[in-house]
């Protein structure tokens, strides 16, 4: 390691402090001991901090001092992780998140996740659009946010031409558990009255069918590390772990290797997952997420554990080097 890489220490990841006990048992074992414990192997620490943890003295401003929980960190021992995370418990926080990335970073922190990306990562048609020119086309997507005008049908003018069935979808939430099925524009009307309740911006898109497959690719500074395969499981109508889905380890298909390149070019980050949809006949681009976790599809499979550690370590290695070029004045 070079001198500017051997002097980081802490991966700072802000997230909101609102999860349950059980949630965080959950997650725990899909991925948070993971990162700690392979952190700890590359002589690191990975952890959680919440945002309102983060204070910062800046009446030098050129000299600002930021501290977690009252210790001082630098950006020469510390880089801060940052991704907006909006479901309906962590909404409180998202102005803060957002604003407090912004801060760090003009305070000198190298942040992997930059912040001009953080409202286009959280934000499913933000996505799609920067990625309009992928060789693997993007979804066809409607975006409509229910506000209070929202009996005056409005939208029907933006929903005349989508195929049913439709799949509907918080813009921004995580984890597939706002997807719904419309069948026709009464369902549209429906579920974004239920979404009126939540002030959530939904977004539709044609359904693919059921024989659809999604492939997680997994960038590391460019290259593909790994592919992670989803199938609808039983009763699943949507190929996603959360709700029901298969997952393995699996290939990545020549037809996406084009598109992979695009995206390297499109995303200079350390780190970060393009996820492609293939309906069966062909593939489509789905989105993308600085953060996508890495979780194992069996803790039971020592070469399933193997990979998912091995993808960690690569994906931390990726900010590590990022680090020591930013501290060293190359970015």
């Amino acid at each position: 390691m070079t001198e500017a890489t051997a002097a980081l220490k802490r991966m700072v990841w802000l997230f909101p402090d609102r999860e349950s006990t059980r949630t965080n048992a959950k997650w725990d074992a899909a991925f948070w001991t993971a990162y700690t414990e392979v952190a700890k192997e590359l002589d690191m620490t990975f952890e959680r901090v919440a945002p309102e943890a983060v204070t910062i003295d800046a009446l030098d401003l050129h000299d600002p001092k930021v501290y977690i929980d009252g210790v001082r960190v630098t950006p020469e021992d510390t880089l801060f992780l940052s991704s907006l995370y909006s479901l309906p418990y962590q909404s409180a926080d998202v102005l803060n998140q957002f604003t407090l990335y912004a801060v760090l970073e003009q305070a000198g922190f190298y942040l992997p996740h930059p912040t001009e990306l953080a409202a286009v990562c959280n934000d499913k048609l933000a996505t799609l659009l920067m990625m309009r020119d992928c060789p693997v086309p993007p979804i066809p997507t409607v975006r409509i946010t229910p506000g209070r005008d929202l009996v005056y049908d409005e939208f029907d003018q933006a929903v005349k031409d989508l195929p049913y069935p439709a799949f509907s979808k918080p813009a921004g939430w995580c984890s597939a558990r706002g997807i719904n099925v419309a069948r026709d524009v009464q369902d549209v009307r429906g579920l974004l009255s239920l979404a009126h309740g939540g002030d959530t911006t939904m977004v539709f898109q044609p359904d693919l069918g059921r024989r659809t497959r999604e492939y997680r690719v997994f960038l590391v500074d460019g290259e593909p590390v790994a592919v992670m395969l989803r199938l609808s499981g039983e009763g699943a109508f949507y190929p996603q772990y959360s709700t029901g889905g298969k997952v393995a380890w699996g290939e990545l298909p020549d037809e996406l290797r084009e598109a992979v390149a695009f995206f390297a070019e499109k995303m200079p980050v350390p780190y970060v997952t393009a996820d492609f949809l293939h309906d069966g006949e062909r593939f489509w681009f789905g989105e993308f997420e600085l953060d996508g976790g890495i979780t194992c599809p069996d803790a039971s499979d020592p070469e399933a554990v193997r990979i998912q550690r091995e993808v960690i370590a690569k994906r931390f290695l990726a900010y590590r080097r990022g680090h020591g070029a930013w501290i060293g004045g190359e970015r």
